[in-house]
């Protein structure tokens, strides 16, 4: 059995609470987190809400000790953890109790194999061999991830990887569950899936679940309430766009191919385009992105020096130690604007390396928008942004695309998507099965059954959609 009924004289009603905690980095004046105060009690479902880069991680790296233990962070007021200060913990002990799944999934693998990651982690925690063996298996099961085990971890998708991610937190059997926008790699049709089992998870074991969400509308009902670091600001409202496509200027790409996963297909994006490439977790987007612009072998009548691309993880473009150096090294135009507007002068001196996800996808959309591309690819441009962060990205795009710009943006949101989209890649095991118009894709359930898509909750009423 994966969790275990635990003696209720351990039991402390209260698991979490903060008391007028504030928490700031030494060469910063500015808090980031400033006299904050809550309570997390034992079996709540708790949401924390608030714009990119207000402190929303911050929070959970301080509920987890990984903060300040491992950071030069000054922390100041009063912390407690089932009923303790955090600081009466030796390190490591508070860990199984408290399990993380991080916004970038990659940055707690340390192991080849999805098998290897998981017995890693059992073997921190000092677990016997003998246990290991039913501990593995039934973690895979439980996050249906079987087929898996043996699997290359790098090799696998974004969505993919967050539920390895996953697994290796629920592997510890804990208390607490911090969950860092979980379902911001994952399609749509998994995002459902993942809220329902995570749904009969913490019935059946009453753990608590505290999770970071911009986009609270997948969730439905699942959170009890709410801890809001939002500074009110009006979420802005985005009109569906009008196509600016120019209908005798393409740019053909011609059976593209790559030696991988992806099969040859063909397919036309006009000038002034904006196209978005949709399909399930691990259907070969970021490989058919991957290969449009020459990062892994593949064949194609797209130039590459007139193709920018903004990867799922942003931080491996990065060159520089500033944000604004780094938008600039280039040496493209408009850097100062772009800095402006997407709201990245508050940190234009800090190091790109030390910003939140959210930021981090915008220092390399600054970069590249300011490149004088023809063709930009986006892998997952919405993931950790909030509303205000959606609606300049997505006046950009359409700014940029009047201009002739092309875009091929892939992207789990399905609201973003259909107020952006001329037309909608879909992809299925490694192959691309259409270019279709927007209206057509959210009109055919059967299509978006097979390529694990939900229809926008404002498609009935095409006039506006919000982020």
């Amino acid at each position: 059995m994966l969790f275990h009924a635990r003696k209720r004289v351990r039991l402390v009603h209260e698991v979490i609470h903060f008391d007028k905690v504030s928490f700031r980095y030494p060469d910063e004046e500015k808090w980031i987190l400033d006299e904050l105060s809550f309570t997390v009690k034992r079996g709540e479902r708790i949401v924390i809400t608030g714009p990119s880069g207000c402190g929303k991680t911050t929070l959970l790296y301080i509920c987890n000790r990984l903060y300040p233990d491992n950071c030069d962070g000054i922390l100041s007021g009063s912390v407690k953890l089932f009923g303790k200060n955090n600081s009466s913990f030796i390190p490591g002990e508070i860990n199984h109790r408290i399990a993380t799944v991080f916004q970038d999934p990659d940055s707690q693998f340390c192991m080849q194999t999805v098998e290897e990651e998981l017995a890693f982690t059992l073997e921190n925690l000092h677990v016997k061999r003998d246990e290991m063996e039913n501990r593995i298996r039934d973690v895979l099961a439980l996050t249906d991830l079987t087929e898996f085990r043996y699997a290359v971890i790098q090799k696998l998708s974004g969505g993919q990887k967050q539920r390895i991610a996953t697994a290796c937190a629920l592997i510890m059997k804990p208390e607490v569950l911090l969950l860092d926008e979980p379902l911001s790699h994952l399609d749509p049709f998994t995002a459902k899936k993942y809220v329902e089992w995570l749904d009969e998870l913490q019935k059946k074991y009453a753990m608590t679940i505290v999770a970071i969400e911009h986009r609270l509308d997948l969730w439905g009902d699942f959170f009890e309430r709410s801890i809001s670091l939002n500074k009110n600001e009006i979420a802005p409202v985005l009109i569906k766009r009008e196509s600016s496509k120019q209908k005798n200027d393409s740019l053909v790409v011609d059976k593209l191919q790559a030696n991988t996963y992806l099969q040859e297909t063909s397919f036309t994006l006009k000038r002034g385009e904006v196209a978005v490439l949709a399909g399930p977790n691990g259907s070969g987007k970021t490989t058919l992105l991957k290969a449009l612009c020459k990062l892994i072998p593949s064949s194609g009548t797209v130039e590459p020096k007139l193709v920018g691309y903004v990867p799922q993880s942003p931080e491996f473009l990065f060159l520089t130690k500033k944000v604004q150096d780094e938008v600039g090294f280039g040496g493209g135009n408009n850097t100062e604007e772009m800095i402006a507007r997407l709201q990245l002068l508050p940190i234009a001196d800090s190091h790109p390396f030390a910003v939140s996800h959210g930021q981090k996808r915008r220092v390399a959309i600054a970069a590249m928008l300011s490149d004088g591309r023809e063709v930009i690819l986006m892998d997952e441009p919405t993931s950790g942004q909030d509303a205000k962060a959606l609606s300049e990205l997505f006046q950009l795009i359409d700014e940029r695309a009047r201009e002739g710009t092309t875009f091929l943006i892939v992207t789990h949101d399905m609201e973003f998507a259909n107020c952006l989209a001329d037309s909608i890649l879909l992809m299925k095991d490694g192959q691309l099965t259409g270019k279709f118009d927007a209206d057509i894709v959210w009109s055919d359930e059967q299509l978006l059954m097979d390529h694990h898509l939900l229809p926008p909750k404002e498609v009935i009423h095409r006039e506006k959609c919000f982020a």
